[in-house]
């Protein structure tokens, strides 16, 4: 019984973690987050990303409705500069099934007792990298970077792209504590 549940627990948890994005974020402690107000985006940087146009501009457009939500304002003369990029792989899973035939001879595969089921899947994986920098020095003050599954239908892509845009700028700006 104890196992059961204990494969039963590590296939929930499976589960989970293929449809969430798994975010990861690292930023320059020494930045003034408080002092910026505005924002715009480096378009040289966003023509580079290899995805097509169709999804930059969700993503721009998730990324703008994210940062308004948090109080930002577009400018042409912003604070900060926003670009990102992207990175896309095949995931290939090979899953053998090895089954035990305890009807004698009524089996599939090698011999009446044993036989043997191969399950093949495919899935795109993708990363989603967003950079914030500041515009006087032109540094790189933070970035968050967002790791998940692209496996969703055309009609899903947005709401893809958006959990992924509003899962990596949940930690933005980020909460330094006072020195003491």
């Amino acid at each position: 019984m104890k196992n059961k549940i204990t494969y039963l627990l590590a296939f929930v948890l499976f589960l989970t973690s293929c449809q969430s994005v798994r975010v990861a974020v690292d930023y320059d402690k020494s930045a003034q987050f408080k002092s910026f107000k505005t924002f715009g985006f480096l378009k040289e940087g966003i023509d580079r990303a290899e995805i097509n146009d169709l999804d930059k501009r969700r993503i721009l457009r998730s990324i703008e409705t994210v940062l308004i939500e948090k109080g930002f304002t577009m400018s042409e003369t912003p604070d900060l500069i926003i670009n990102f990029f992207t990175k896309e792989r095949q995931q290939v899973n090979i899953y053998n099934n090895n089954r035990f035939n305890y009807f004698g001879g009524m089996g599939y595969g090698w011999g009446p007792f044993m036989g043997s089921q191969v399950n093949v899947s495919n899935s795109q994986q993708g990363t989603l990298f967003i950079d914030i920098i500041e515009t006087n020095n032109k540094e790189l003050i933070w970035q968050g970077v967002g790791k998940g599954s692209l496996t969703a239908s055309v009609n899903k892509k947005e709401e893809l792209i958006h959990s992924f845009v509003t899962s990596i700028l949940e930690n933005y700006p980020p909460e330094i504590k006072a020195k003491p």
